[in-house]
């Protein structure tokens, strides 16, 4: 027994009257005070049921965190066309920067984490290849037993406009054939049907108000599933229900700009690629959203859209519809008024005008590569282009001209129709003993020339026998004409031909000389 305790006995026993025998402690445990005993068991009721609260508190948390767990099995079903971004994106959306595209089907995951539950989990994603070759492998990613937890993602490439169409009805029609042959239950595929109209109807605008935690969101749905008023669908909508989930993501929505300056499009091809595209999720009961990688437009908003429709997440993220390549349209907003809306901007299309009609696809151009070519040193270019002329053989440059056809300045002469000009090759034969210096040009060679003449003169009028006289009955008894015609004629003959007298004409004249 402790000291205090002793002292504490030692005290109550000595204050007891002298004829009541002193109590041991067991005595007194059993037979104290009735008020006394009755207060202790009051406080050992209080204590129990204090450690009941606590227990019961606990397993209510802890049963409550267990029911709002993140569930697991949640899978995304990626198509598209090759190039259209498919793994790109999922990338983008994991956080990995370089990814290796593979072949036939991909497989990756979204890390998903719930701050308010402190839960994570992961979504699995499968990427189907771009070739249809391919479907085959759908069977691994999708079954019966899974089905009702996959969103449909269909990818189209907003750089290749021409070609979203048909790559959202090849690839809905790939996965409608792949259910149809799940052989799902007729009552199972009629209650995923209903919960897609049902969501589509109960739709409403998101307000800004904060976040609730999981526990009342739960709570808040069921209120809202039994006090919403469910509207009726309208036309042209979810003609074609699939029972799950569809999300239409147009990539590369940056290649808009190029598209304006490469291939003229206006603000009216990109409200009628986006009214037939709206009309596609109409029909499918699909939400639709522009992306952008390269500026990072509307990635971290897919995101959030994703776990919302999966897992519950709150999503107050409103319409997108103002800008051209930053479009966001969650299920169940749109119907074909609000589609209208984009018909009013349209001038040379009309809205029932076919897709390939008014956007077509453009002549294909042939790129040629050109090979680089490196520009030689110029040492070496030069020293080639000697070597080459070296072996060329020397270019006939034509008949020299004569320096005596060009004055001091050293321009040519005009040619004259004197003819003594065009005669300077002519070597005529000095008369008499005057001496031809051969130093002499241009006037010179006209004197050589008039003194050849005056000699011919000379020698034709001067008979041996007779006078002057002499020469006009001479020459009116033979009928002749006079030397000076036959001398003019001469001229007049070599004025005609401007080329050098050939040697034949320096023979003639030398036979009328002699």
């Amino acid at each position: 027994m402790a000291p205090i305790e002793a002292s504490k006995s030692r005290r109550r026993a000595a204050n007891l009257p002298a004829s009541t025998p002193p109590q041991s402690k067991c005595a007194g445990a059993g037979q104290g005070d009735p008020q006394r005993r009755r207060r202790g068991a009051s406080g050992e009721g209080e204590e129990d049921e204090e450690e009941n609260n606590l227990w019961s508190s606990i397993l209510s948390e802890v049963s409550t965190r267990s029911r709002s767990k993140l569930p697991p099995g949640k899978a995304v079903l990626v198509t598209g066309e090759d190039g259209s971004g498919k793994t790109t994106l999922i990338a983008k959306l994991q956080g990995v920067e370089d990814y290796k595209k593979g072949r036939g089907m991909e497989f990756l995951y979204l890390d998903v984490h719930d701050e308010d539950i402190e839960d994570h989990t992961r979504c699995n994603v499968w990427i189907l290849d771009g070739d249809t070759y391919h479907k085959g492998l759908l069977k691994f990613a999708v079954t019966t037993d899974n089905i009702k937890d996959t969103l449909l993602m269909l990818v189209v490439d907003m750089s290749r406009p021409w070609m979203v169409m048909d790559s959202l009805q090849k690839w809905t029609n790939v996965v409608q054939e792949y259910i149809d042959k799940l052989k799902i239950p007729p009552e199972e595929m009629k209650e995923m049907e209903q919960n897609l109209v049902r969501q589509f109807q109960e739709y409403e605008e998101p307000d800004k108000e904060t976040p609730v935690s999981p526990q009342r969101r739960s709570m808040v749905s069921q209120e809202t599933n039994e006090e919403s008023v469910v509207l009726p669908l309208g036309t042209n909508t979810l003609t074609h229900n699939l029972g799950i989930p569809v999300l239409v993501v147009c990539t590369k929505c940056d290649a808009i700009s190029l598209l304006e300056k490469e291939h003229d499009y206006r603000d009216e091809h990109f409200d009628f690629i986006q009214s037939h595209i709206r009309r596609f999720c109409l029909q499918y009961g699909a939400a639709l959203i522009y992306t952008s990688i390269k500026e990072n437009k509307n990635i971290d908003l897919m995101y959030k859209y994703l776990v919302h429709k999966l897992y519950g997440f709150p999503f107050h993220s409103p319409v997108l519809v103002v800008e051209k390549d930053a479009v966001f349209i969650p299920a169940g907003w749109d119907n074909e008024k609000k589609i209208g809306i984009l018909h009013e901007n349209f001038q040379s299309l009309k809205a029932d005008d076919k897709f390939e009609d008014g956007i077509m696809k453009p002549p294909v151009r042939k790129f040629v590569h050109e090979k680089e070519i490196l520009s030689e040193d110029d040492q070496v270019f030069l020293m080639k282009q000697q070597s080459f002329l070296a072996k060329q053989p020397p270019l006939s440059t034509g008949r020299p001209l004569d320096s005596s056809t060009r004055v001091a300045g050293g321009s040519p002469r005009t040619p004259s129709r004197s003819g003594s000009a065009n005669v300077v090759n002519v070597t005529p034969i000095p008369s008499g003993n005057k001496k031809i210096d051969p130093n002499i040009k241009g006037a010179a060679s006209e004197g050589v020339l008039a003194n050849f003449f005056n000699s011919l003169l000379s020698k034709k009028t001067v008979s041996p026998g007779g006078g002057p006289s002499n020469l006009q009955g001479s020459v009116k008894k033979g009928g002749h004409k006079p030397v000076l015609t036959d001398v003019q004629a001469e001229l007049d003959r070599i004025a005609r031909k401007p080329e050098a007298v050939s040697p034949t004409h320096t023979s003639i004249a030398e036979d009328k000389a002699s």
